[in-house]
């Protein structure tokens, strides 16, 4: 019994330095990044996933009844963890006069779960290729997303503002955004009215002209699509 104590301690100590390991290279790259969810956090999620994931299969894995069906259910922990990392990645985004941040570290809370419920059930080497991979998507594909973000695009966008705000003023606005107006077309209503754009310029630079343009006393609401 001793043995076997000293043998499971040993494996559960394993796990969470792995998860540590892991969470806390993936929270490294947030930190430098400067994101919400940094070191600490990620370290903290990993290794909360992991134990609970061991938790899951020890309590689970309980013995037989007579009959040969299992006592425990070693997936009713484990479940709860996808849950309840819900929670902390709703917590990191936010949403500001129809400008939404925050997705990507909530979608890095999430898989940092995964990969530390991937340690806990003991499958170290699929976590250490996941934590590779994610460290590769989240690092090594900025200056990918850079060069996408630069180049330029053709898009739709629908500006609500209110009656009688005049078109020039909302096409300076967006010039002034780097975006040009190519068409446009008007509707009024009895409460607002509506402009359909099309619109183009850098990539980068669609979501300064939505910010320059939710700080308009005068738009209600600014949708690309």
């Amino acid at each position: 019994m001793s043995a076997f104590l000293t043998t499971f301690q040993v494996g559960l100590l394993a796990k969470l330095a792995m998860a540590i390991l892991l969470g806390g290279a993936i929270g490294l790259e947030r930190e430098i990044a400067g994101k919400p969810a940094g070191l600490r956090t990620n370290i903290l999620i990993c290794v909360g996933a992991a134990l609970f994931m061991h938790l899951s299969i020890v309590v689970g894995d309980i013995g037989f009844s007579p009959d040969g069906h299992p006592y425990g259910d070693v997936t009713r922990i484990a479940a709860q963890i996808v849950t309840g990392v819900g929670f902390l990645g709703a917590g990191t985004i936010m949403q500001a006069r129809g400008t939404i941040i925050g997705l990507t570290s909530a979608a890095t809370i999430w898989v940092v779960a995964a990969i530390g419920s991937t340690v806990g059930a003991g499958f170290y080497v699929q976590a250490l290729g996941a934590g590779a991979l994610v460290m590769i998507v989240l690092s090594g594909m900025g200056p990918l997303e850079h060069r996408l973000r630069r180049a330029r695009r053709t898009v739709n966008a629908t500006v609500r503002t209110q009656p009688g705000t005049s078109f020039e003023d909302l096409a300076a606005t967006l010039h002034r955004a780097g975006i040009r107006v190519l068409d446009r077309q008007v509707f009024d209503h009895v409460g607002d009215r509506t402009f359909e754009l099309r619109l183009t310029g850098p990539s980068r630079q669609f979501e300064e002209a939505r910010d320059h343009i939710m700080k308009r006393d005068d738009v209600q609401h600014f949708h690309f699509g």
